[in-house]
């Protein structure tokens, strides 16, 4: 089996350049069929593994390999998707996707600490936001692969029937019904200027336990839901309503203080938009998204899971301390 070694490799196979630049077009494609980062490059090597496994005839055969590449991985991604559906009833708490770092502040500095392969990043943009994923995880397979292919990628409903294994027809509807939950699911645009405002502030009120102003910023009927996995302590339900939240993230707050860890909330660029992480003694055990709806925080997303914040961690930060030390969150 032919498999890439080293630089100059391509001198001897002219089509490993080709095929290996479109790494990151299927990093970003799997990413948003799974929203799951580690599943979306397992699905990336075996898609390189399946072509590396065919014949050089084979190969040679194939007219359009990006096309090829791309087929084989959102097969795979379906699979997975209809697998999910049993696997996450056996998930511990609620799921939410794995959050995507790119390393900077709001103001674009780098924070140091995430590094990435530019062929491992994922682009952010508006398809790639935490509401936008958790509308598409309520999809059913079919319903997020046809959307993502043709609604995000582009590619025409002839090529996603062949993927789905529906007519051209059915995959329009298909794309047609993950629209219309879209629209219902989505809150209206806000500037990112007043979304990022709102971020920052709650950050502040959280820092100083000031349960009225967390109250001010929240929507009366806000909901907050938190993912641990089973492996770190977490809310195993949605909480809702603006002073049941405010008063859950100032109890988080006070323990942490009252334990004498390390408490520090950094602001960070979650999924394309303000965010915040939560670090315990410089290690981070919190990633926190936000949806914003007019003048008001209207979802919380905080991710727990350490599985899930791997690549939010600076390398060996965490060493021999799985999802850093803990504050017990009470359900």
């Amino acid at each position: 089996m032919t498999t890439p070694a080293g630089p100059g490799d391509d001198r001897l196979d002219p089509d490993l350049s080709a095929i290996m630049s479109e790494r990151r077009q299927l990093i970003n494609l799997a990413y948003r069929l799974l929203g799951s980062l580690a599943e979306a490059e397992d699905v990336v090597q075996e898609t390189y593994a399946r072509w590396y496994a065919l014949s050089l005839p084979q190969r040679e055969a194939i007219e359009t390999p990006a096309a090829w590449l791309t087929k084989v991985a959102s097969r795979i991604c379906l699979d997975l998707l209809r697998s999910a559906r049993v696997r996450r009833e056996k998930y511990v708490g609620e799921w939410i996707p794995e959050p995507v770092p790119d390393g900077t502040e709001w103001d674009g500095r780098r924070s140091g600490g995430i590094t990435a392969d530019p062929a491992e990043q994922v682009t952010l943009d508006e398809s790639i936001t935490m509401a936008f994923l958790v509308v598409l995880d309520a999809m059913t397979p079919a319903e997020r692969v046809a959307f993502v292919l043709h609604e995000v990628f582009g590619y025409p409903y002839a090529e996603v029937a062949e993927i789905v294994g529906r007519t051209p027809a059915a995959c329009r509807q298909l794309a047609s019904s993950a629209r219309r939950r879209l629209r219902v699911a989505q809150a209206p645009a806000t500037p990112a200027a007043r979304h990022a405002d709102l971020v920052r502030d709650f950050k502040v009120a959280w820092e100083a336990k000031d349960i009225e102003a967390l109250i001010g910023l929240l929507d009366p009927a806000v909901t907050a839901i938190g993912d641990g996995g089973g492996l770190a302590t977490a809310v195993l339900r949605p909480m809702t309503g603006s002073e049941q939240v405010a008063r859950f993230y100032v109890d988080l707050a006070v323990q942490a203080s009252t334990q004498a860890l390390g408490f520090t909330i950094l602001e960070r660029t979650v999924n394309g938009q303000p965010g915040l992480i939560a670090q315990l003694d410089g290690v981070t055990v919190g990633v926190i998204a936000f949806e914003v709806a007019g003048d008001r925080i209207r979802h919380i997303w905080a991710v727990r899971n350490p599985e899930k914040l791997r690549p939010w961690t600076s390398v060996g930060s965490a060493e021999g301390v799985p999802g850093g030390p803990d504050v017990t969150l009470h359900d």
